[in-house]
């Protein structure tokens, strides 16, 4: 009871010192929060940003593309991000097709965009092949329905339907080019048939088209069969001619995506990137060193607010020291006045770490919002990472430490040379 009594009383004269000096104290609090509120933020950033990008489901294990770099090929097909590394002919889709070691192949074509938003030609067969996550399926809102591969007809996500106001029955040209940078229109009007449910996926920001109506777009030449060629209205295109960006592919297991990996990629007319995390991963652990110095960047910010703690308690030592004096005076022990002061610092620690989490939340979601709106990925702020508990924690602790050189400082208050007036 005697060891509860006393800290108590430690608490009631730290609490008071806080509020007598509530202006160095409520910044000193504001550094500590932003240092903890930024180290929180950059380790649940790095975390999320690399499960959602390579651990995340696309709905297919491998993408098959155009000779060249399986990362473009792989951020272009399932992130819509980057440009197309080429085409491939028809052929290889229909071979793909009919392999036993694959389950599902669908033709992405593209090369045009509504408003900036990636247009991609497919089948129809997108609709209940592709797996946002494993076992779901893309869903349409009430009213609306997959495009007939017939007309020029399209599907939107989500995203596309809130930026560009498109709905169902709502007629759009497509611009050429993926980058939306006022690419001339191409005539013949594309109606909206059907809206997707949101997936939280870079599908929400796709529009779906009939792979025909790519093939058949003003002023696009295919060159499948060598020479170019122009599909003219009315008239079937050979298989021949036809050429696609690449084919997405789920394949029957892991032994038989290695296999295709093996005989795909060591001729020269094609890249299978098998199997698409790994694609991912590539970049984040090139990147990886960059992602090191923000951590330790982090990490220095928290040292720096230990500082600021230990500067702002350490300035104020020689105005309280006839506070201290007067305390022992009156019968206060030398480790009472040192727990105080040790008190005092990790209550501020404590108190940054607290706001850190406001700092921390506001910091995560506009990070998280710029994310999805450049790629349709999406982080999740309430998803729990150890460092939001190792964080506070270590703010504690680190206050704890910067509260001790004051706090011996405090400790050797001299009562009768402070009290008559002298130093210490």
């Amino acid at each position: 009871m005697s060891l509860m009594r006393g800290l108590s009383s430690c608490w009631r004269i730290a609490r008071r010192s806080l509020r007598q000096h509530a202006l160095s104290s409520a910044v000193t609090v504001g550094s500590a929060a932003l240092a903890s509120g930024l180290v929180m933020s950059v380790f649940a950033l790095s975390a999320q940003s690399r499960e959602a990008f390579s651990g995340g489901e696309t709905g297919f294990d491998a993408v098959l593309g155009a000779k060249g770099s399986e990362l473009q090929l792989v951020m272009n097909t399932v992130f819509h991000l980057d440009t197309s590394p080429g085409n491939i002919p028809w052929s290889l889709y229909e071979s793909a097709k009919t392999d036993r070691r694959v389950d599902v192949a669908l033709p992405y074509a593209v090369g045009d965009n509504y408003q900036g938003f990636r247009i991609v030609g497919t089948t129809e067969d997108i609709f209940t092949e592709f797996q946002p996550r494993e076992g779901e399926h893309l869903e349409f809102t009430q009213g609306s329905r997959a495009f007939d591969p017939a007309y020029r007809e399209a599907v939107i996500g989500s995203v596309v339907a809130q930026r560009t106001g498109l709905r169902v029955g709502s007629k759009f040209l497509a611009t050429h080019g993926v980058t939306g940078a006022g690419g001339p229109e191409h005539p013949g009007e594309y109606v909206v048939v059907g809206r997707l449910e949101p997936t939280n996926t870079p599908t929400d920001r796709v529009i779906w088209i009939p792979i025909e109506g790519i093939f058949r777009m003003d002023g696009h030449k295919l060159t499948g069969a060598g020479e170019v060629y122009e599909a003219q209205p009315g008239e079937v295109i050979p298989d021949e001619h036809k050429e696609i960006s690449a084919v997405m592919i789920r394949t029957s297991s892991s032994g038989a995506g290695r296999m295709l990996e093996f005989e795909i990629n060591k001729g020269d007319q094609a890249t299978f990137a098998w199997p698409i995390s790994e694609s991912i991963l590539q970049v984040f652990d090139k990147l990886g060193w960059v992602v090191l110095v923000l951590e330790g960047v982090a990490l220095l910010v928290v040292v720096v607010a230990a500082a600021s703690i230990l500067a702002s308690l350490y300035n104020t030592m020689n105005e309280r020291r006839k506070e201290f004096a007067v305390l022992r005076a009156l019968g206060a022990r030398r480790h009472t006045v040192f727990s105080v002061i040790v008190i005092e610092s990790t209550t501020i620690a404590g108190l940054g770490a607290l706001f850190g989490g406001i700092v921390y939340f506001g910091t995560f979601s506009l990070a998280a919002s710029i994310v999805r709106e450049k790629t349709g990925v999406v982080l999740d702020v309430g998803m729990l990472h150890p460092a939001l508990y190792w964080t506070p924690i270590g703010m504690l602790g680190m206050g704890a430490l910067a509260g001790l050189l004051p706090a011996f400082k405090a400790y050797r208050t001299e009562v009768a040379t402070t009290l008559a007036g002298g130093g210490y």
